[in-house]
């Protein structure tokens, strides 16, 4: 009996004899002999081990497991318990967002890239949002409050996000007590993105020229309320997890990967300065004004996942010193850009519903002159036109550089937009922390990566 390779496509092919009575191997007959196709594997082919060299096998782990990060699939060649090779499957929850875009005027843009990496939408708008008002030249016209109103949801969602990582971290290697605190921390920030924008997740709050509307004293209040306690409570995952023998065991040392290895693979975020490099475009490329802000950015020289889980809890700390900051520098003023032809209504009176514009705000706009109403239309249903060119706008994410491409024919939809997200990047570095170790660490390692994929499939 033999073998035709033309049937690779159907899974993993075996050549040489095969038992018949084998209840996996479908089998055809052929000019050749019969063919045997043997379903279940990723591989094209496997060969056999080398005299005396242990037999390996092929272990799909997702994309549906629950310890890791969404729908990320991972194919692990083991020997025994060590992971001798590791790759990764992308792509089961491609949206086809950046291909929408181009069908969408620049500032229903927003509502899109919101949805990528969904653990942090306040940086996918703003990064998207610079970027175009880098092509329309107004970025020097930004209101000084719409600036600050963004660093402050900013500095906010990266507290929220890294509160998941160390969450979802926690459960995944057991300690289930932190998973408990992190989901009842970001339950505090989530009442403040829904207080203000009138949603917790996904907001297309941040708009090109500003903000969608202001931030009113009560909601500044509510704010300052809720910073202490935040900052309380998140001392118990510190007390929980540092320096604890047990998670320790599972981190110290786990997931390495050096600066060497961050810089041949692009990585950034808290895994690159987990190797010690102090990398922040917050100071290296200052945006919104953070050049203004006092800040630290914290670093370990460790290389490994336990240091990746200290860096975020430090930079939780550290942002939420950024966000009294600009409560402190809130000035009264407008939230958006003065050109008419590109800003958007910022000051909306929301009605009984919580779902449209409230009566009274629909009577002010309809009052005003047939012109003001002519124009309001063509710009929520048309758009403005963005000049001709191309730019690449980057800012500090909870995982990293995110980074956004944009091209405009001079229309009023994108021609071209690509994000350079840092989850995908990061994922890069899977294989480098987990070939050598054991089954078990392959976890830690992920989870040290804190990979959203949502901004990995786009």
């Amino acid at each position: 009996m033999t073998t035709d390779q033309s049937v690779a496509d159907e899974g993993i092919v075996y050549e040489g004899e095969l038992p018949a009575d084998d209840p996996y191997a479908l089998s055809y007959e052929t000019g050749q002999g019969t063919v045997y196709t043997v379903s279940g594997g990723d591989w094209d082919s496997i060969a056999s081990p080398d005299e005396g060299e242990r037999e390996r096998i092929v272990v799909n782990m997702g994309p549906q497991h629950p310890s890791t990060h969404g729908v990320l699939r991972l194919i692990l060649e083991l020997e025994g318990e060590t992971v001798i090779d590791t790759r990764c499957g992308i792509g089961y929850l491609h949206t086809g967002i950046e291909k929408n875009m181009e069908y969408r005027t620049w500032t229903q843009g927003v509502t899109f890239v919101t949805r990528m990496d969904y653990l942090s939408p306040f940086y996918n708008e703003t990064a998207y949002c610079l970027g175009v008002e880098k092509l329309l030249g107004i970025t020097d016209q930004i209101p000084e409050r719409a600036k600050t109103i963004r660093v402050l949801m900013m500095e906010l969602n990266r507290i929220s996000s890294h509160l998941v990582a160390l969450a979802t971290g926690g459960m995944e290697l057991g300690a289930l007590t932190a998973m408990t605190f992190g989901f009842r921390e970001r339950e505090l920030i989530l009442d403040i993105f829904e207080m203000v924008t009138g949603l917790r997740m996904n907001s297309a709050f941040v708009r090109p020229g500003g903000v969608a509307q202001d931030i009113t004293d009560d909601q500044v209040a509510r704010i300052r309320e809720t910073l202490p306690l935040l900052r309380k409570r998140m001392k118990d995952t510190t007390d929980l997890l540092v320096d604890n023998a047990i998670w320790m065991g599972r981190t110290v040392g786990v997931g390495y990967l050096d600066l060497a290895g961050c810089m041949a693979l692009g990585i950034t975020g808290p895994i690159l300065r987990s190797t010690g490099l102090p990398h922040d475009l917050r100071k290296s490329q200052p945006y919104c004004g953070y050049e203004t802000y006092d800040f630290e950015v914290p670093t370990q020289d460790t290389c490994d996942a336990y240091g990746r889980f200290l860096i975020r809890v430090a930079e939780m700390q550290e942002s939420i010193k950024i966000v009294e900051q600009a409560l402190d520098r809130l000035r009264p003023g407008p939230v958006m850009v003065e050109d008419k032809k590109i800003a958007w209504p910022a000051q909306l009176s929301i009605g009984g519903d919580g779902q449209g514009n409230s009566p009274e705000h629909i009577k002010e706009i309809m009052s005003e002159s047939m012109e003001a109403l002519i124009h309001h239309f063509k710009l929520v249903t048309e758009g403005f036109p963005v000049p001709t060119g191309q730019v690449y706008s980057a800012i500090e994410s909870p995982r990293g550089e995110l980074g956004v491409h944009i091209v405009s024919d001079g229309g009023t939809r994108p021609y071209r937009v690509h994000f350079r997200d840092p989850s995908f990047n990061n994922l890069q570095a899977t294989a480098a922390m987990s070939n050598g170790s054991m089954i078990s660490d392959v976890i830690a390692a992920v989870a040290s990566i804190d990979p959203v994929m949502g901004g990995v499939d786009r």
